[in-house]
């Protein structure tokens, strides 16, 4: 990160003991790609909604798209909950968050 800001926000941190002292501030802009490039399928999914109006629905449609896209990736082991031959409604129930 480019950004003054983040560094200082990192020194302040260290010396608060909130982060290891070992933490380092990366400044190279092509860092993030990989993280921008792994959320572009939740940005385009979200942009045709125009937003959410509940913290509560926002956070389980994220959340089953990202869980989604980490079974697609092979990520995600639906064996170790014992759901291989499940139907989707069974595991999203299993894993998303609930009330």
């Amino acid at each position: 990160d480019g950004y003054a800001a983040s560094h200082r926000a990192v020194r302040e941190m260290k010396a608060d003991g909130l982060v290891p002292e070992d933490t380092k501030v990366r400044s190279s802009k092509y860092l993030n790609n990989v993280i921008e490039q792994d959320h572009r399928h939740i940005k385009s999914r979200t942009y045709v909604m125009l937003g959410f109006k509940r913290f509560r629905s926002a956070t389980t449609t994220i959340s089953g798209i990202e869980l989604t896209h980490r079974i697609r990736k092979g990520q995600f082991d639906l064996t170790e909950l014992g759901l291989k031959e499940a139907t989707a409604p069974a595991v999203w129930n299993t894993v998303l968050p609930t009330r």
